[in-house]
This record gives structure tokens, C-alpha cells and sequence, in this order.
């Protein structure tokens, strides 16, 4: 490999690292996160030439060395990338997310260089996700983003381009445009696309045909519903309608990638309980207080708590 290809390796290691400490320096990322690099021939994106992905940054297996290695020749991509921890403010309480920030950086064969940070919350709007009035958390957190992204673009000696718009936000160069006074695309886009796109995520990592097999996924009655934890961290919500034959699960946002994971186990014994004869509310009782087998398993929490409608819970697992 020249030495040109190293030193825009080694520029784009130091730019995911002045990236990420800029977070921290405004208290918006809260540790060091995992690392991944992929290096792919351009005329056949779909199959790699080299993956590593959620590498513990703090861990030394790797992440750096083992990029630094690799051959970056014309017609190859390099794409470095971080998943950020962080927390923001609601009402001057903190609230974390495994997944607040992503900074990617894509490193061309031919020698270009590109940077693209992402966040993975809706503090900075003044909407949130389902178009619900936020003025005050935005007035709390979109200041920081928005000196954040001035002092990238001042390392970077880049201007900011914010990208499209999309149907939740429009992207500027200090952070978003104000939606009070743009309005949303759609009345209720969260409802009607995360959610959707949320659980068809879910059951595609749960094995065998749903079929007939599983308890209803919706209900217009009331839910009890229990906390999923794994150690202080809560993943999700295991919950069963009161009025039907409706149960499922629910990923909290917050948890990323995680929550999706700890989900499948659940939903596989509610489809054992249902099989067995279980209804929705018997089976919920059933899984109360029960664990999976290990030490990095999850939990059900003991006591199960009421809400209003599966909407009410869906809301709080998206917020929460």
C-alpha cells in the first residue's frame, strides 16, 4: 500500500476520533462506542472484501490495526465507522441511547475522503417522531448540535451539507429546520411507517413460519405490559392485550440493535404458550418473573403494569 493510501487511512481514523471527542466535549456522547470497517471492491458492493463490525473501540481487538492493514488500492472503498452512546435532556433529566450519534468516514482508493454523521434521536426537533409538539427539549439539546456541527466543519475545513429532507425532518447546517413553523409531510408518519418497519425488523430475526402460530399482533383494548431487562438496561416490553387473543413484544428504541435481539426468545415462548392452550393474558402471567438461561441473558420483571392501548405502549417504547 503507497503511502498516500496510509496517510488518508490514518486522516480518517483521526477524523472519526476528533468527530466523536467533539460529542463528548459537549456531553453528548457518554463513551467510546463500537468500531466496524468494511472494505469493498466498487463493482461488487454486495460482497465485501473484509468486515469487522461492533468492535469495542476501548478493546484494542483490533479495529485500527487490522484497518491500517489493508490494501486500499483504485477501485476500493474503505468505509470506517463508530456507533456513539449519549445521552440528551428532557426537562433538564438526562435521557441515554446505546445508538445517539453515527460517524462514518469512506475512504477512496483514488483518494477522496468523505464524513457523515448521523443521529439516531429526535431532541433536536421541535416535533417528535409521531409530530407531537417538542419545543422545549429542542431549546434543551438542538444549541449543542448545532455548536457541534460548527466545530466539525471548523476541524474539517468542510462546509456542512445536511442532506435531504426526509419525511420527519429537514436537515440544515446548524442542525434541523424548525417544524412548528414547516409543518410534517405526514400527520402521524411514525405510526404509520416506524412501527410497521419496526416489528416486520423484529419477526425477520425470529426463526420458523408466524403463520397461525403466534397471538395477534394488534388489539384495540388495553395492555398489561412487563419491562424486558438485561442487568439495569431495559430492552423492551413483553405485553398481552386484555380483551383479546392479541400478545408480542415491543423493542425500546433507545436500546438499538440489542432490544430487537433479546425480543426473539420472548416471542418463541409465546408461541410454545400459545401452542399449549395459553391465552394472551395467561401467558403474560406465565413469563412474569422468568429469565433466559445465562448470565448475559434477559429478564422479565416480576409485576406488570396497564396501559391505556397498545398505541400507548408503542408510543412509550419509542421514547422511553
Amino acid at each position: 500500500m503507497s503511502g498516500a493510501a496510509e496517510s488518508r487511512i490514518t486522516r480518517a481514523f483521526g477524523l472519526l476520533t476528533d468527530v466523536r471527542n467533539t460529542l463528548a466535549t459537549l456531553g453528548l456522547v457518554t463513551g467510546e462506542g463500537t468500531g466496524s470497517v468494511v472494505l469493498s471492491d466498487r463493482r461488487a458492493m454486495a460482497r465485501p472484501l473484509f468486515e469487522l463490525h461492533d468492535v469495542p473501540v476501548e478493546s484494542g481487538d483490533g479495529f485500527g490495526p487490522r484497518a491500517a492493514a489493508l490494501p486500499l488500492l483504485p477501485e476500493r472503498l474503505l468505509t470506517l465507522g463508530l456507533k456513539l452512546p449519549g445521552e440528551w435532556t428532557e426537562s433538564g433529566a438526562g435521557r441515554r441511547a446505546e445508538k445517539l450519534f453515527t460517524v462514518r468516514v469512506d475512504v477512496w482508493g483514488e483518494g477522496a475522503v468523505l464524513l457523515a454523521l448521523a443521529t439516531c434521536a429526535d431532541a433536536w426537533l421541535t416535533l417528535d417522531l409521531r409530530e407531537r409538539p417538542q419545543p422545549e427539549v429542542a431549546a434543551e439539546n438542538a444549541p449543542r448540535l448545532a455548536t457541534a456541527l460548527k466545530r466539525i466543519s471548523e476541524l474539517t475545513g468542510a462546509e456542512t451539507d445536511p442532506g435531504d429532507p426526509t419525511r420527519h425532518a429537514r436537515p440544515t447546517a446548524e442542525g434541523f429546520g424548525d417544524l412548528l413553523a414547516e409543518g410534517a409531510e405526514y400527520d402521524d408518519s411514525w405510526g404509520t411507517f416506524e412501527v410497521p418497519g419496526r416489528w416486520k425488523r423484529l419477526m425477520a430475526l425470529v426463526p420458523g413460519s408466524a403463520e397461525g402460530q403466534d397471538y395477534e399482533s394488534s388489539t384495540e383494548h388495553p395492555v398489561r405490559y412487563a419491562r424486558v431487562r438485561r442487568g439495569g438496561r431495559v430492552l423492551g416490553f413483553l405485553w398481552a392485550s386484555v380483551g383479546d387473543a392479541a400478545a408480542g413484544y415491543e423493542p425500546r428504541n433507545a436500546a438499538g440493535d440489542a432490544a430487537f435481539a433479546a425480543g426473539v426468545p420472548w416471542l418463541l415462548r409465546l408461541r410454545s404458550l400459545r401452542a399449549r392452550g395459553f391465552g394472551a393474558p395467561e401467558a403474560l402471567e406465565e413469563l412474569l418473573g422468568d429469565r433466559e438461561d445465562g448470565p448475559e441473558g434477559s429478564a422479565v420483571e416480576a409485576t406488570a403494569s396497564e396501559a391505556a392501548s397498545l398505541d400507548a405502549l408503542e408510543e412509550l417504547s419509542g421514547r422511553f
